[in-house]
């Protein structure tokens, strides 16, 4: 009898400590956030195994990883077309913000805050730019661009904005290759430039050896004085004199000429 009231009794505890008490885990890239009577701590937890109270309390689980969202988008070009983009945002949550980001957003953040206000970035952005710019190198400045001003708009909501990147752009296909065939013609153009430059500097500098040479000839002809042909001569009649090979030499006083041995 005892031994069957102690076994409901513990029966008993069991089912009581199960209604009241609970435990959760907070993965991690997460922070945890504990919501009391519908109230929320504003100090995140830990990643880690949490034990709470579950009659009056949760465990909300918030990402502050960095997160990347993909949205279509038409944006306005400068000229007035309509650009179909595909756009990817890497954003996350600051840790010590995520109580803020959850009690004053709530949890559909995503789409009620980081949407709403990239589109509004992206097409003040944009309207900015030609269109032929978001198929050229101004593309990486329109993405940093948009990414600063989102920066702007949601820093002091919690929020850091890592990136924006242009996945795709779709321009109407007479466009598009009207875009491409100018971008090409200014390649082309280019490359002539340089080329067109190569070929001046190759010029310049066959000048300047030739002046070169010319001045050198210059002042080695003005030092070859007869002063200085007849010391040379006398130098040579040394070097001769000291051979010990038979040689005939012509001379007419002045300078030696070998014709052989």
């Amino acid at each position: 009898m005892l031994r069957a009231m102690n076994l409901r009794a513990l029966l008993l505890a069991s089912l009581l400590g199960m209604t009241l008490g609970g435990c959760a885990v907070v993965n991690q890239g997460y922070v945890g956030l504990r919501r009391t009577w519908g109230k929320i701590d504003p100090a995140p937890i830990e990643p880690g195994l949490v034990v709470y109270e579950v009659f009056s309390t949760d465990i909300l689980k918030v990402p502050v990883r960095t997160t990347t969202v993909t949205v279509d988008i038409v944006l306005p070009s400068k000229e007035g077309l309509n650009i179909n983009a595909r756009i990817a945002i890497l954003y996350r949550v600051r840790p010590e913000k995520a109580a803020d980001v959850i009690g004053k957003i709530g949890e559909d953040y995503e789409e009620s805050l980081i949407a709403a206000v990239f589109r509004s970035a992206a097409a003040d952005v944009s309207a900015r730019f030609f269109a032929k710019d978001m198929y050229s190198a101004e593309r990486s400045t329109i993405e940093r661009e948009i990414a600063r001003k989102m920066e702007t708009n949601l820093a002091e909501r919690g929020f850091s904005v890592e990136a924006v990147l242009m996945k795709s752009i779709a321009l109407p296909a007479g466009l598009a290759r009207a875009i491409e065939e100018k971008l090409q013609a200014e390649q082309n153009a280019e490359r002539m430039q340089f080329l067109i430059e190569r070929e001046r500097l190759e010029a310049e500098r066959k000048r300047i050896e030739a002046t070169a040479q010319r001045d050198a000839q210059k002042i080695l002809a003005e030092g070859l004085t007869p002063e200085i042909l007849r010391l040379r001569a006398i130098e040579a009649f040394l070097k001769l004199a000291e051979s010990p090979n038979a040689k005939v030499i012509v001379t007419d006083g002045k300078a030696p000429l070998v014709t052989g041995n």
